[in-house]
């Protein structure tokens, strides 16, 4: 070692030395300031202050955890060592969909301990009749719409054209789905188009609380937040239909819960409904099975069959949503994995196309024909479930079926097999059965649970067994602008039909409708439809404008 080497390394013990010292003599004279009650105190704390902060490097702020709920807090409070805790609050401290960094999301954590119910809240205008987490976020919220507006310019369109006709106006719309920034632009529309609104959330871990706070803030009667429990699920619902001098006349629904609930608990809302509007393989399976039975009271639209849902949203938006919402829980890569894709509807192919091209070795189950047929000549291996289950690396429900994963199937799991549903139901996992004694859950992120055997067999279970996109990451605004333009039509064609053009029966979107809606979309990409001539229309027995194929054409 060279002498300038040695010189080096000793001047900068030296200089380290002295930092040390004049730190503690800061220190030692800050202490005895606080010590001492002389009168003079006062005038010394700015220029000590000015000292401790020259000799000390600033350091950051230390911000609140925000916890989920009482449980993550609970979870946190048994680790007794600061690593222990720090390990788990990167986990839990922010939730992993919120699509903000800031410490506006930490602020006010007093709030956190107290039930959203249990606070009074009110916005800028004084007006008090909702429910979110934390109205303050009011702000990042709009930020958040703002963002999805730009790639929901097809929604945008509609609302501008549309916007002087009023063809809402005196529609009263109750809504349960998923409360987005993307579902926000498409109530900020209907409110455009004339209708009053009030809203809750389909699924009690989608909610994004800063854009529920943002709806709230803009007059919206929006009762929704992230974590809620089954009974805050159920209270915010009844509270959307429930409430004195105001009685809906429309319902859009994501999964049939709001429209059971009415039924339910208030069929009279049914005497004067117009429609429903129904989203979601299950809401619609629910529709047609009170139609069969003949306790359909009001006209629904099928909008989850509709071509621009179908096959656009469930196959589009989970070949995306997928991998980002196991990447966000789980980290895990999928080259070489095993995965299993239980369905091969339209979520299915997406969710198979996605993991397959990332290298998974994917099979599939299906229960029809068609579809296997469909799997097997795009490469897949199509499998009864019990066949396979022990090999899975991850196990995914794509059916909107209940017991699709059965408790003696997770026994049979390997060590760290990942468990998710892209489902809208969270019935297609027995997760019931795993909350027995024998079996201890362990929350490692927020909405991450290792469910841990006796033998000490870990099974990596997502979002409780609820649809894993929504609950656990973001889905892609652009096909969301496609379902929320089909949905905002359908509730404009009920609302304004001709009396007795829609009898108490469940129908599909005029495919006019579906067409129109993809136009709209067109503009994104430079798109340039090829129009008929005249010979070419009158040879194909088609008007110049469309509709272009049959309602039997299958896409």
């Amino acid at each position: 070692m060279t002498d300038a080497v040695v010189d080096g390394k000793l001047e900068a013990v030296k200089q380290a030395t002295k930092y040390v010292k004049e730190t503690e003599n800061v220190a030692e004279k800050y202490s005895a300031m606080t010590v001492s009650k002389n009168s003079d105190m006062n005038m010394n704390v700015g220029e000590l202050q000015s000292a401790a902060f020259t000799a000390v490097p600033t350091l950051k702020s230390v911000k609140k955890i925000q916890f989920a709920n009482a449980e993550d807090k609970q979870e946190f409070q048994k680790y007794p060592t600061k690593a222990g805790r720090r390990s788990l609050s990167r986990s839990i401290s922010q939730s992993s969909t919120d699509s903000y960094s800031s410490a506006a999301s930490y602020s006010d954590s007093s709030d956190d301990e107290t039930s959203p119910r249990d606070r009074a809240q009110t916005n800028s205008k004084g007006s008090g009749d909702f429910c979110v987490k934390n109205i303050k976020q009011a702000e990042f919220g709009r930020r958040e719409i703002e963002i999805a507006e730009q790639d929901m310019s097809a929604l945008i369109s509609l609302r501008k054209r549309a916007q002087g006709e009023k063809p809402l106006a005196g529609a009263k719309i109750v809504g349960c789905t998923h409360i987005t920034a993307q579902t926000a632009v498409l109530i900020e529309t209907l409110v455009a188009l004339g209708a009053q609104c009030r809203w809750t959330a389909c699924n009690i871990y989608s909610t994004q609380n800063e854009v529920a706070a943002a709806l709230a803030e803009t007059g919206v009667s929006v009762f929704a937040w992230k974590g809620e429990s089954e009974d805050d699920f159920w209270w915010c619902i009844d509270r959307c239909v429930n409430t004195e001098g105001w009685q809906p006349n429309m319902i859009l629904d994501d999964g049939g819960d709001l429209t059971h609930w009415v039924y339910k608990k208030y069929p009279s809302v049914f005497k004067k409904a117009q429609g429903i509007v129904e989203e979601s393989v299950t809401g619609v399976h629910r529709l047609y099975q009170l139609s069969k039975a003949g306790k359909l009271c009001v006209p629904a639209m099928n909008v989850n069959d509709s071509v621009t849902k179908q096959k656009f949203d469930n196959l589009y938006c989970c070949r995306e949503s997928i991998l980002d919402g196991l990447k966000r829980t789980t980290d895990v890569m999928f080259g070489g994995k095993q995965v299993v894709v239980c369905g091969y509807g339209e979520v299915g192919k997406g969710c198979c196309s996605a993991l397959k091209a990332l290298g998974a070795i994917v099979c599939i189950t299906e229960i029809d024909p068609i579809c296997a047929l469909q799997g097997c000549m795009d490469g897949f291996r199509v499998v009864k479930l019990n066949e396979v289950i022990r090999q899975m690396d991850v196990v995914i429900t794509c059916t909107g079926n209940k017991n699709v994963v059965t408790r003696d199937q997770l026994d049979r799991m390997k060590n760290g097999c990942i468990v998710c549903n892209m489902g809208h139901s969270n019935t297609e996992i027995d997760v019931a059965s795993l909350r027995s004694p024998e079996l201890t859950w362990e929350r490692v992120r927020s909405q991450v649970d290792h469910v841990i055997w006796p033998d000490g067999k870990r099974v990596v279970l997502l979002a409780e067994g609820r649809l894993l996109n929504l609950s656990c990451s973001t889905v892609p605004t652009f096909v969301l602008s496609i379902t929320a333009t089909t949905q905002a039509l359908a509730l404009i064609e009920l609302f304004n039909a001709p009396e007795g053009r829609y009898k108490q029966d469940v129908y599909l979107l005029p495919k006019k409708m579906d067409e129109y809606v993809a136009s709209l979309h067109l503009s994104n990409f430079d798109a340039h439809l090829t129009e008929l001539s005249d010979e070419q229309a009158k040879y194909m027995g088609l008007n110049k404008n469309g509709p272009f194929k049959p309602n039997y054409y299958r896409y």
